[in-house]
């Protein structure tokens, strides 16, 4: 008998912004990305997630503009760029609300806010949803969002996630250890509600953090959220083995993604962890229609209303590439120019010419995980992203809001179900955990998961081994929380 193929895991990829990556398409006509301040797009953005049996509904953050090119707000403003933006956990009880099934993921920084409010919130989500959130760890990397907090400029990358990593070890003494499974009682005759013996405090005195506790969230299902990460850098490898369940992934061939899974995999084991405690996601764009001269032609069309402004502020572009030569390398012109390469290697090489830079902002195409077509040729490709590139599923980038889903919904899954790449139910009752892992019954984090060592009240008082050991100097955010 034959094993089931790799079915595909799906969010939809969402921010709380007019124009969150494809700037520009918020001025189509039918798209309803200026609604983005109204509760009621947000429930039809949860029950159209749920409708495609979805696994999340992934929610992006910034906590600062994007003001380096044209240094200042302006250009941001102007084009929407991420700003306007709203507290994505504010979003999510509102769309739990009208949902049974599908997921949350939450993107939340580490850097500038202390750890206990944030495990309270993320706490209180898992007990209402009954298990439906994940938390997207992130450290910031805009300058501006460090002023937002009364620095300077930023932290230095390798330190953010030294921070970050005493972070999560502060979240995981409140989450997995401060109260016991059987802590609440709810002995009305006895007139006890929480029994004081299984809620203990944690009592953590770190480089960056003091935190007393105990936690004030009895457990929810999961206990500890799913834990996203976007990682690339070493620093952010190593965060992503100890800590991470799902990883965002790229490269842009097949070798590169392949190499970066066995990396981060081999990694993972290194910390004691399986090989398969992580799945790997990718960001998708994809176009369809019901040939693929329609969706070949549909890609014109959202091409027409693409801004190649927003794209140089979103990239935070030291240049403005439309000012110069096409035949020139951008690492030529930067070099005359006397500007570093800085943000602009999220995006682009020092050895790519002007012109390929702005061809490949207008072509929509972002790297290899990208399809347009029929549902035959697009699931075709995506076969291949989950055999042969080896990813688990996709965060589903929006052109256009609504319609991007609902293509996806009436043209993809269809072709996808019929070829056993797809669920065509949900399981009832499963946590977020339970489904992307497809382990019933296992809502909380593994045992050999770094966390799990805090199941041990014993535990609670006994320092970790700082993931950085280097790490010398305390934030400046050092503070009781």
């Amino acid at each position: 008998m034959s094993a089931r193929p790799k079915q595909l895991h799906v969010n939809l990829f969402e921010m709380a912004c007019v124009s969150h990556i494809v700037h520009g398409m918020w001025r189509m006509p039918g798209n309803n990305r200026h609604r983005m301040g109204e509760m009621a797009y947000w429930l039809e953005v949860a029950k159209l997630s749920e409708e495609g049996l979805f696994d999340a509904v992934f929610l992006a953050d910034v906590i600062g503009t994007y003001d380096r090119f044209g240094a200042g707000d302006a250009p941001a403003l102007r084009e929407g760029v991420q700003i306007p933006n709203l507290d994505p956990l504010m979003l999510v009880p509102a769309m739990a609300a009208v949902t049974r099934h599908v997921g949350f993921g939450v993107t939340f920084s580490t850097t500038y806010e202390p750890p206990f409010a944030f495990a309270r919130r993320m706490a209180t989500l898992d007990l209402l949803t009954g298990g439906r959130v994940g938390w997207n760890v992130v450290t910031s990397y805009l300058r501006s969002a460090a002023q937002n907090f009364g620095l300077d400029d930023e932290i230095p990358h390798d330190r953010r996630y030294a921070i970050a990593d005493e972070y999560m070890d502060v979240l995981y003494k409140l989450w997995e250890g401060s109260w016991d499974d059987t802590a609440v009682r709810n002995d009305a005759a006895a007139g006890i509600y929480t029994n004081p013996d299984a809620v203990r405090r944690i009592n953590h005195t770190g480089t960056h953090f003091r935190v007393a506790g105990p936690h004030l969230v009895q457990p929810g299902r999961q206990r500890t959220p799913v834990v996203f990460q976007a990682t690339g850098s070493p620093a952010g490898l190593e965060f992503a083995a100890r800590h991470a369940e799902v990883v965002f992934i790229g490269g842009q061939t097949t070798a590169d993604v392949r190499a970066n899974i066995a990396r981060t995999r081999e990694r993972a084991r290194a910390h004691g962890r399986h090989g398969d405690d992580i799945r790997f996601i990718v960001m998708a764009g994809i176009v369809t229609d019901t040939t693929d001269a329609l969706a070949r032609k549909k890609l014109e069309k959202y091409q027409q209303y693409y801004s190649t402004e927003g794209a140089l502020v979103h990239a935070q572009a030291e240049i403005d590439l439309r000012r110069y030569d096409p035949n020139e390398r951008i690492g030529d012109v930067l070099r005359r120019e006397g500007v570093t390469f800085g943000n602009m290697n999220r995006r682009f090489r020092p050895d790519q010419t002007i012109g390929s830079a702005l061809r490949q902002i207008a072509t929509f195409d972002e790297g290899r995980f990208f399809a347009v077509g029929s549902p035959t040729t697009v699931a075709t490709q995506i076969e291949g992203w989950l055999d042969i590139d080896g990813v688990d599923g996709i965060n589903l980038r929006q052109y256009h809001s609504f319609d991007t889903a609902r293509d996806f919904i009436d043209l993809i899954i269809p072709e996808l179900q019929r070829r056993g790449r797809y669920r065509t139910a949900y399981t009832p009752g499963e946590s977020l955990r339970e489904r992307l892992f497809e382990r019933p019954g296992q809502a909380r984090l593994p045992e050999r998961h770094f966390a799990a060592r805090y199941r041990d009240p014993a535990a609670l008082h006994a320092p970790a081994a700082p993931l950085f050991p280097d790490e010398p100097a305390p934030s400046p955010l050092s503070k009781a929380s």
